[in-house]
């Protein structure tokens, strides 16, 4: 491990013209802009957010250990005289100016990941498939943003091998200022879904927003894309006028470069079987569901023009594991035995619900199990919203899901449409359905939990662990 400091402070300053105050350290071991969890020794950025100022909390981070804490020149009589601050005309803005510091002092491969599905999960397993190859550096959960953006590249070691990037966006424009920042040797889109159509005109406009990612990538640079995606032809042609050298796609198409020959799908992961950029591969992946097999074909590929070696990347993603509330399994233990937790509950979209619930579909129940949905509201889908929600009940029908339980408004639509007989409980918020959820499981269910961040379903996969105390759910597909 490196024990070089992340920055020394005259670079930190030089970086975001900053003026100093205080008795400040000579380096700085990390960059936070969280009072709750900033750690001895790092730089807390006082960012003004949607909700909080972080202004009002820089007595605290300084109390957890913070080194310094960075502020506005404005704000900077409401500390104490000796109080450890480099001073900026704007916080955010200062971050962003450290980052491309950061970035213009990286000799790593750098690789930004965009899409409508499949951001997170695709970095976190490239994440895990180049750390196995050498000092690697990624986003923290899905830290995607104006703001996340800038504080992972700020935090990215100068030393690091590779250095991976999620950008996201639900309003054309914002990617562009991010990948520009980022400046990836190697962009990769998912897939382009009916996501956020509450801000675009059609799936075209959504394709164009992702197609910014292109504007950022360097010479002599990459793109990796989804061949099977119908937006392919629209974001290829954006690619060339762009001027980008190399175009890699990866799908079941006959004529993609990294190409599924074939998966089979068992409960809780997948056997591939893939030709990559000319080489054919057998792996292991522990991440269940087509769609998953389908990511990390973008994976191989994207990890292979980076330079890493394809065969140990392949080996490497038996042990990738899904980020936090996309598809965690937990075991849960309930009266005579045990049942099976599905943690979805980050986001949804109409593509991403119906991937879960054919992973759902897979699962395997014990005895007298069934296959329980939990859904929450999809958001941000525009005037379709209702029909996208009651056309629901065609994956839950194709994979068999014995039981359903709706929350929210817009989930209304879709119990309205399901059977009785697999109706289990509607309503309007997540702490009314707990209840209903927690009373209803039984040994040998599988039950998977999924919703929109904001209709808060992460509060029914709490009770649910809360009540019935478990452990992680081993993996039990077998290759």
């Amino acid at each position: 491990m490196s024990t070089q400091p992340l920055w020394t402070l005259d670079a930190m300053a030089a970086a975001m013209r900053a003026k100093r105050r205080g008795a400040l350290p000579a380096a700085i071991a990390g960059v936070s802009i969280d009072s709750r969890t900033v750690a001895p020794g790092e730089a807390y950025f006082a960012i003004k957010g949607d909700v909080h100022d972080g202004h009002a909390f820089v007595a605290a981070a300084l109390k957890a250990g913070a080194a310094l804490a960075v502020v506005e020149a404005a704000q900077r009589d409401n500390f104490a005289a000796d109080a450890p601050l480099l001073i900026v005309d704007d916080v955010l803005a200062a971050l962003c100016d450290l980052a491309r510091t950061s970035r213009a002092r990286l000799s790593a491969q750098v690789i930004a990941v965009t899409g409508s599905v499949g951001k997170t999960s695709t970095k976190e397993a490239l994440r895990s498939v180049l750390a196995a190859q050498g000092k690697t550096h990624a986003s923290v959960a899905s830290f995607n943003n104006h703001w996340g953006v800038p504080l992972t590249l700020a935090r990215c070691p100068a030393d690091a091998r590779f250095a991976i990037f999620e950008i996201g966006m639900n309003h054309a424009g914002e990617i562009a200022p991010l990948v520009k920042m980022v400046r990836p040797h190697i962009a990769v889109i998912t897939t382009v879904e009916p996501v956020h159509l509450e801000f675009f005109s059609g799936i075209e406009a959504i394709a164009d927003a992702k197609a910014e990612i292109f504007e950022g990538v360097e010479p002599g640079g990459a793109v990796v894309l989804n061949r099977d995606n119908a937006q392919f032809p629209r974001l290829l042609q954006r690619a060339g006028k762009l001027g980008i050298a190399r175009t890699v796609s990866f799908g079941a198409d006959q004529k993609a470069d990294a190409r599924l020959l074939d998966v089979a799908l068992h409960p809780a992961c997948s056997a591939v079987h893939a030709k990559i950029l000319g080489h054919e591969l057998t792996y292991k992946l522990a991440m269940p569901g087509r769609h998953m097999a389908m990511n990390s074909l973008a994976v191989l590929a994207a990890a292979s023009l980076a330079g890493a070696d394809l065969a140990l990347a392949g080996l490497a993603l038996s042990q990738a594991q899904p980020a936090a509330g996309r598809g965690v399994r937990h075991a849960l233990t309930v009266p005579n035995g045990e049942a099976t937790l599905i943690d979805e509950s980050y986001n949804a979209n109409p593509a991403s619900m119906a991937a879960a619930l054919n992973v759902l579909g897979q699962a395997e129940t014990g005895a007298q199990g069934r296959r329980i949905a939990v859904l929450g509201d999809m958001l941000e889908l525009g005037p379709g919203s209702a029909d996208l929600h009651r056309g629901l009940t065609e994956p839950i029908n194709a994979n068999a899901i014995d039981m359903v339980f709706c929350c929210g408004p817009l989930m209304r639509n879709l119990w309205d449409a399901l059977s009785s007989g697999r109706r289990g409980g509607y309503a309007e918020g997540s702490g009314a359905l707990e209840s209903q959820v927690v009373g209803a499981i039984r040994a040998g269910d599988v039950i998977m939990v999924k919703g929109s961040l904001g209709s808060r379903m992460k509060v029914i996969v709490t009770a649910l662990e809360k009540r019935f105390p478990g452990n992680a759910a081993h993996d039990g597909g077998a290759v």
